[in-house]
Parts: structure tokens; C-alpha cells; sequence
């Protein structure tokens, strides 16, 4: 999206902020939570962040660049400005706030993939069924589609699932640079990314020490897209293993350490096997870290506690609080050594197997 420009303008006077509404309006705005979903994606889907550049605009210009009808165009952004996605100015124009940059493809740190993913057409058939999951503990996707979730995905839903890899994607390689730098992995001589999606995290990894050895255990589908570093021709290749397989299946590779992220979510049957897989595979002494998002002692409660419910909607899984995560690691024969934070947003899990 070619991006447009007018002559810049100074930012307004900082102004207090308008005064909390009445419980009666916040329980409408609540209420009213849809339309502010609806807005991201729209606006997402539109281009809209792409096409304003630094300036502030009239929202002519930026209808005609994202091709949308200038008054529509108009109830949209100031919908969003209400939440602090993009501003309106006095004089019409409207300009870039630091939430709406994120919705930009060019943002180092963008989340217009993730906003996709979080409001992506199946999710509009889910929500409305939450409360019959709470009521019976189940997913609500296979009575939707017929099929679990994730092959419904990819045999009936391609556009979704691309959704889904794109933003799995963008959050492993914001998060890998993290998880890299709080690690210490340094009388490791090997590490292995268990359900590593496309090896950002051991890409990073394998920057940081570079006399260490590591591999990317994920299903074939996903490892046939890993990062280009970690295949052959690839700066990595020499260092890196990438198997093809399911954690829930087994763990066919042997490491020091075994980094295990965001993927301890699934009912609690499936963790559990995955937990013995890696306990088998490794053996006593082995290093195990687990990295989660938690639903307690985070300041992304409303985003981690979102996910959880829709963890609930569509394979019956859970986010879990720091004690719901001791009781399954300790379960399944763990030694839990440490637990700290590697950025607001995860937290990390030290353990060993004993022996």
C-alpha cells in the first residue's frame, strides 16, 4: 500500500482525560465489544495504517488510497480513535497513535496479523457458543464444523490457516529475541525446540552461542516453512537439525536442554504426554524450560485471559495460572528449579528430570 503524505502538522495540547462512565455505560461499551473487534479487523484488512504515513490527513485522502468511501471511512476512524487507535484532530485530519502503527505491515513490531487471527471469521461463529463450553467444558468447534479444529483449518478454512501461520509467525519472532536473551544456556552443548513452529526461538539460540548444536521438532506442515537460516544452504544448516513430528507423539531427539513454548495449552491428557515424551527422551538430568503465557501475576490479564476462553472455544484447551503449571510439571515427574519472568508477557519454568 503506497503510503500518503501532507504537510506535517504540530501534535494538539496534551488534554486530561474525559472522566470514567457511569457503570450503566461501561456495562454498554462492554457489551458493545464486537464493534470495536470488527473495527481492528476492518481497518486491518483495509490498509488504513499503511496508508497514512506520519502526517495527519483528511480522510478523503485516505479513502481514495485504501479505495473506501470517505464518510464510512470516516464512522470507522472515529470509532477507533475512542480507543486510542488512530486520532482525530480538530481540524478533521487524522493521525497515527503508537496502537495504531502496530496495525501497519512495516512495524517492527506489528500485530496486523495477530489482530487477523483474533477476529477471523470462524471466532464470529465461536463466541456466541461460550457459554455451552463453560457449561460442558468443550470445545465448540467440532459441533460447528464437524471436525477438530485445527483440520478444519486446513481443509476447510486455507485462508484462515494462513491467518493463523502468519501470526504465529510474527509473535515467535518478537518473543524469540527474549526468550534468547534471558537464557542461559551456556554449558549447554545442545538445544531442541519442541513444537518450535518455524525455529525462530533456536535461531536465535544458536546466534547467541555459536558452538552450540540444535534441532526443531514440529509437524511436517510447519517445519517445511522454517526459517531459511536453519535449512540447508542456510548460515545455520551445519548446526541445526529440523525433524518433522508431533510432541504428543514422541520426542525423537536428544539435547541438553529441551525449550518447550506456548504449546502446553492442548486438553490436559495431551500435556501430559507430551511432558512424558520429553521425559523419556531426555533422561535424568535433563534441562527442561517452559515458557507460557499465564493468567495470573502478568500485566496482560485481559489479553492472556481473552486467549484463554478462546483456547476454551476451539481445541478445549487452557492458558494456566502459575500453580495450575507447578501441579502438571510436578505431575509428570519434574523438578521445577526456578520460575521467572522473561518479559511482561511470559514466564519461563526451570525445570530437570531427576535421577
Amino acid at each position: 500500500m503506497t503510503t500518503v503524505q501532507s504537510p506535517k502538522l504540530s501534535d494538539p495540547p496534551e488534554q486530561d482525560p474525559p472522566p470514567a462512565p457511569p457503570p450503566s455505560m461501561r456495562m454498554r461499551e462492554l457489551a458493545f465489544g464486537a464493534a470495536c473487534a470488527a473495527a481492528l479487523r476492518a481497518a486491518a484488512r483495509l490498509g488504513v495504517a499503511d496508508a497514512l504515513g506520519d502526517s495527519p490527513l483528511p480522510v478523503e485522502d485516505l479513502a481514495a488510497a485504501v479505495k473506501a468511501e470517505p464518510r464510512q471511512l470516516r464512522r470507522l476512524l472515529r470509532a477507533l480513535s475512542c480507543y486510542g487507535v488512530f486520532a482525530e484532530r480538530p481540524d478533521g485530519t487524522f493521525a497515527h497513535t503508537d496502537v495504531s502503527r502496530l496495525l501497519r505491515e512495516d512495524d517492527p513490531n506489528s500485530m496486523r496479523a495477530i489482530t487477523l487471527w483474533c477476529t477471523e471469521p470462524w471466532t464470529w461463529d465461536a463466541w456466541p457458543l461460550l457459554d455451552e463450553a463453560v457449561r460442558t467444558g468443550r470445545n465448540v468447534v467440532e459441533g460447528l464444523y464437524g471436525k477438530e479444529f485445527f483440520t478444519y483449518l486446513n481443509e476447510d478454512a486455507p485462508e484462515s490457516a494462513d491467518v493463523f501461520n502468519r501470526a504465529m509467525t510474527t509473535s515467535s519472532v518478537q518473543s524469540a529475541r527474549d526468550v534468547a536473551a534471558f537464557l542461559d544456556l551456556s554449558e549447554c552443548a545442545s538445544v531442541a525446540d519442541l513444537g518450535g513452529g518455524q525455529g525462530h526461538v533456536v535461531a536465535s539460540l544458536l546466534d547467541k552461542y555459536p558452538a552450540m548444536r540444535g534441532a526443531l521438532l514440529d509437524l511436517p506442515r510447519v517445519v517445511e516453512n522454517a526459517v531459511p537460516r536453519l535449512l540447508p544452504g542456510g548460515n545455520l544448516a551445519d548446526r541445526a537439525r529440523i525433524v518433522p513430528g508431533d510432541v504428543r507423539e514422541a520426542v525423537p531427539v536428544e539435547a541438553d536442554v529441551y525449550v518447550i513454548k506456548n504449546i502446553l495449552e492442548w486438553d490436559d491428557e495431551s500435556t501430559a504426554r507430551t511432558l512424558r515424551n520429553v521425559l523419556d527422551a531426555g533422561g535424568p538430568g535433563t534441562r527442561v524450560v517452559v515458557i507460557e503465557n499465564l493468567v495470573d501475576d502478568t500485566p496482560s490479564m485481559r489479553f492472556s485471559t481473552a486467549m484463554d476462553l478462546m483456547l476454551l472455544l476451539n481445541v478445549g484447551g487452557a492458558k494456566h495460572t502459575t500453580e495450575s503449571m507447578v501441579a502438571r510439571l510436578t505431575a509428570a515427574g519434574l523438578v521445577i528449579d526456578d520460575i521467572s519472568p522473561v518479559n511482561p508477557y511470559l514466564h519461563a519454568f526451570d525445570c530437570h528430570v531427576p535421577g
